[in-house]
């Protein structure tokens, strides 16, 4: 972000940004945890309601992550008066490379592991059991984190009005997730949706590319320039 700044590209001021980044991530963290909570498992959490917060046990969704960044900036562009999709074109340029660490720990950790497979890069999980399983964590790192961060940041200076880098990162991530779900394990307590054919997490990819779509379609009808 600060880059971004120093270049001219972004308009929020290098000061601004550790606070920015502060808004961020208490969005992120109610969005991610309550999301996960409501939707991908609301049936354990009704009945241990005293366990909502507890994070430590795991369980945060990405998605959830998404809506709390989104409603933290906007109350952050109201407060220091800049333009709302400007602030999340920024968090989209400069964060997705963030995607990469986080399934790094994902895969560090050994969860959110890939089906069994016979290929030689298969990796046997402590929690997967005996058989090698696809490192989805890494195809998910690799095409969300690092691919996704350099498409956007070679996109940056040849968009020309603003909210365009925002949906360029909804339909990149929701098209890398979509394809890297059909390797990985689906939530236990989910499992599979419409007769054993997608994952809770294809669905949220799905809403997202077509929220990523609509986002472009109004950008360029609007045509804020960046």
């Amino acid at each position: 972000m600060k880059v971004l700044a120093r270049r001219g590209w972004s308009k929020l001021s290098e000061n601004l940004i550790d606070p920015f980044i502060t808004w961020n991530l208490v969005g992120m963290f109610f969005g991610a945890r309550l999301t996960y909570v409501f939707i991908y498992n609301w049936d354990y959490y009704s009945t241990h309601l005293s366990e909502i917060l507890s994070v430590w046990q795991g369980g945060l969704s990405y998605h959830g992550a998404i809506i709390g960044f989104c409603v933290a900036q906007y109350f952050f562009s109201k407060k220091h008066k800049i333009a709302y999709t400007h602030l999340t074109d920024i968090s989209a340029t400069a964060g997705a490379v963030g995607v990469f660490f986080g399934r790094m720990g994902n895969f560090i950790n050994g969860e959110l592991y890939g089906h069994v497979t016979t290929m030689p890069w298969g990796f046997v999980f402590p929690g997967g059991g005996p058989f090698p399983r696809h490192p989805s964590q890494l195809y998910e790192g690799i095409l969300e984190g690092i691919v996704l961060a350099l498409i956007l940041w070679w996109s940056k200076d040849r968009v020309k009005f603003r909210g365009i880098q925002t949906g360029i990162y909804f339909i990149g991530y929701g098209v890398f997730r979509f394809i890297v779900e059909f390797f990985r394990e689906p939530d236990v307590q989910l499992g599979y949706f419409f007769g054993g054919v997608i994952t809770m997490g294809q669905i949220l990819c799905f809403l997202m590319t077509l929220a990523g779509l609509a986002i472009i379609l109004i950008s360029v009808k609007n045509k804020r320039p960046i």
